[in-house]
C-alpha cells in the first residue's frame, strides 16, 4: 500500500461542502446515505427524479415488477423493516416497490439529504484538493471529497435509431421514462416496439384493454412463466422467522438468489429423469429454471440445447398458430444466455384476436410516421407507440455524465475499449470515486450485492479518514490484474458467446456494436472473498495518500 504523508495542497474537509456526494436515491443510494450518516459523515444525494426509488421509480409502465422473490430482493440491514414491512405478493408490483423504498427513505428519515430533481450532468476531480466538484442541471455545484456513483446497471433508457421518431403525433413513452400519469389503453391502437423483459411484462397487460396490440419483435427471448401468488398474513409470518437463513442462503448462491445451480451434469442422469427435472424447474417460481438448473447448462452446448429444445416444445404448446410460436422461439441464442424474462401469460397472448406479433427480421422498420410505423411490407396507424427497447447498460449511465479525473482524464476515453476496473467499485485515474454495482461487480439478485458494496465502500472511506488520508485511487496494476481475472472468468460460458446488453453489444448505442467484458461471471462468494482480502490486508491495490 503506497501510504504518504497528507499532501498539504489538500483543501481540508471542513472547507468543502460535504464530505461526500452520492448520486442517486435508488436502493444503492439510499442504503450508502444511511450508511455514511452512521460515520457521522456530511453528505449530500442527488437524484435527478422527485421521489426514491430509482428503478423503481422510473419504470412505472403496466405490468413492473420484481423477477427476484421479493423477501430476497428487500434490505437486511434493518430488523425493523424486515418486522414491520409486509409484501403482498412473491414478485412485488412496481407501485408496492416504491412504497417500499419511500417507506425505508422515511423511515431513516433520509429524504433531508436528498435533492431530487437535480440530474448530475458533470463531476470533475482537483487534483490540488483532492476533491470532486459536481455539476447539477442548471449550474449549480458541489464540492467534496469522495464522490459515490449510485446509478444504476440500467437507468440510461435508449430509443431506437428510426427516423421520424418525433414526427408521431399520438401518445408515445419509454418503458423507462413511463409517465407518472399513466397512459389509457382502452379501445386504443397500440403498437410495443421491443420484446425484453420490459416489452414482455407490459405486452401482457395491454393486450388486456387495447382495441389492438400490434407487437414488433427485433429477436426472440426464452420467457419462463413467473409463477406468481399472494403472499397471506400467515405464510408472511414464516417468511419473517426465516429470514436470517434466507440471506445466509442467499450469500452462499452463485448469484444471490434463492435459487442454486444444481450440482448435477445434464447427462448424468436418465432422459427420464432430466425431463421430470424440467417439468419441475419450468413449474417452479421465478428463476429457478434458469439459475437453478444442471451445472453444466450456461457451459455446455449440447446440455445447453436440451433445455431449449424443452423450453420451445413448452412455447409450441402454448401458441395456437405454429408460424407464430416460430417466430417467438429464439433461433439465435441458447437458453439463459441472456437473462430470461419472466412472464405471466405472456405467450397466450398471441392466441388473442387482437394481438399481432411483427418479426421485424422479416419485415424491418423503415420509420416512423405521423401516424403510425412504416415497415418493408406496411404501414400502421397507432394510437400509441410503446418503445420497449432498452438501456445503455452497465457504462450508458456512466456515460451521459461528463467525469473527468485526476489531470483532466475523462472517463468515456479511459472506458473507450470497455470499462476497466478494480473490482467494480474503483478506477485508476479516478482518486475518491466509488462505484455500487459499477462494471464488473457481482451481478444477480442486486440489493444483495448493493449491500456488499455499499459495506466495503463505507469502510474504506472509514479507513481513509481515520488515517487521515484524502487520496484513495486504485492502482493501473491492481485494476489490470482484476481486469484480466474477469476474462478469465468469462472464459467458457456460452453468454459471452451471444451479443447482448450482458456483453455490451447495444444497437441503438453508437460505438457499442462489439462484443466488450462488461460484467463479472464468477460467483458473488468469489468475489466477495476477494474484496474481504483487499480490506483485511490494508487496502494495499490502492494508492493512499
Amino acid at each position: 500500500m503506497a501510504v504518504q504523508e497528507t499532501d498539504p495542497r489538500s483543501t481540508p474537509s471542513s472547507a468543502l461542502e460535504f464530505d461526500v456526494i452520492v448520486i442517486g436515491a435508488g436502493m444503492s443510494g439510499l442504503y450508502q446515505l444511511y450508511r455514511l450518516r452512521e460515520l457521522g459523515l456530511r453528505v449530500r444525494v442527488l437524484e435527478a427524479g422527485t421521489g426514491v426509488g430509482g428503478t423503481w421509480y422510473w419504470n412505472r409502465y403496466p405490468g413492473c415488477r420484481f423477477d427476484s422473490e421479493s423477501y430476497s430482493y428487500g434490505f437486511s440491514f434493518s430488523q425493523e423493516v424486515l418486522d414491520e414491512w409486509d409484501w403482498s405478493e412473491h414478485f412485488a408490483g412496481q407501485p408496492e416497490v416504491e412504497r417500499y423504498c419511500n417507506f425505508v427513505a422515511d423511515k431513516f428519515d433520509l429524504k433531508r439529504d436528498i435533492q431530487f430533481s437535480a440530474r448530475v450532468v458533470s463531476a470533475h476531480f482537483d487534483d490540488d484538493s483532492h476533491s470532486w466538484t459536481v455539476g447539477v442541471d442548471g449550474d449549480e455545484s458541489y464540492r467534496a471529497r469522495f464522490m459515490v456513483m449510485a446509478i444504476g446497471l440500467l437507468s440510461a433508457p435508449t430509443m431506437p435509431r428510426f427516423e421520424g421518431i418525433e414526427d408521431f403525433k399520438g401518445t408515445s413513452a419509454h418503458t423507462g421514462l413511463w409517465p407518472k400519469e399513466g397512459i389509457d389503453f382502452d379501445g386504443k391502437r397500440v403498437a410495443v416496439i421491443g420484446t425484453g423483459a420490459s416489452g414482455i411484462q407490459a405486452i401482457q397487460e395491454i393486450a388486456k384493454s387495447a382495441e389492438h396490440l400490434t407487437v414488433f419483435q427485433r429477436r426472440p427471448n426464452w420467457c419462463v412463466p413467473l409463477h406468481n401468488d399472494p403472499i397471506s398474513k400467515q405464510e408472511m409470518a414464516e417468511i419473517r422467522a426465516g429470514y436470517d437463513e434466507l440471506f445466509e442462503h442467499c450469500r452462499q448462491t452463485a448469484a444471490c438468489f434463492i435459487h442454486t445451480i444444481d450440482p448435477r451434469g445434464t447427462f448424468e442422469v436418465s432422459e427420464r429423469e432430466r425431463y421430470a427435472f424440467l417439468e419441475q424447474q419450468y413449474a417452479a417460481r421465478g428463476f429457478s429454471m434458469w439459475q437453478g438448473n444442471f451445472r453444466d447448462m450456461l457451459t455446455d452446448h449440447a446440455a445447453n440445447q436440451v433445455v431449449a429444445d424443452f423450453v420451445a416444445d413448452k412455447i409450441r404448446g402454448r401458441v395456437k398458430d405454429q408460424t407464430v410460436a416460430e417466430k417467438l422461439i429464439p433461433k439465435d441464442h441458447g437458453f439463459g444466455t441472456r437473462r430470461v424474462p419472466q412472464e405471466t401469460f405472456y405467450y397466450e397472448v398471441y392466441n388473442q384476436p387482437n394481438v399481432e406479433l411483427v418479426s421485424m427480421l422479416d419485415t424491418p422498420i423503415e420509420r416512423i410516421t405521423p401516424a403510425g410505423i412504416k415497415t418493408a411490407a406496411a404501414a400502421y396507424e397507432f394510437d400509441v407507440i410503446v418503445y420497449a427497447t432498452g438501456f445503455d447498460a452497465v457504462s450508458g449511465s456512466f456515460d451521459r455524465i461528463d467525469i473527468r479525473g485526476s489531470g483532466g482524464q475523462a472517463l468515456q476515453e479511459s472506458w473507450s475499449l470497455g470499462p476497466r476496473t478494480f473490482v467494480g467499485v474503483m478506477v485508476d485515474r479516478f482518486p475518491n470515486m466509488f462505484m455500487i454495482m459499477g462494471p464488473h461487480a457481482a451481478l444477480g439478485n442486486n440489493p444483495r450485492s448493493i449491500e456488499y458494496n455499499v459495506e466495503w465502500v463505507t469502510d474504506l472511506i472509514d479507513f481513509t479518514n481515520r488515517n487521515k488520508q484524502t487520496w484513495a485511487e486504485a492502482t493501473p496494476e491492481a485494476v489490470g490484474e482484476w481486469n484480466a481475472f474477469v476474462v478469465e472468468k468469462a472464459e467458457g460460458s456460452l453468454a459471452s458467446e451471444v451479443d447482448s446488453w450482458m456483453t455490451g453489444i447495444n444497437l441503438n448505442v453508437e460505438g457499442k456494436q462489439m462484443r466488450t467484458v462488461v460484467r463479472y461471471a464468477g460467483t458473488a462468494p468469489e468475489y466477495r472473498a476477494r474484496c474481504d482480502e483487499v480490506a483485511a490486508g490494508g487496502y494495499k491495490e490502492l494508492r493512499l495518500q
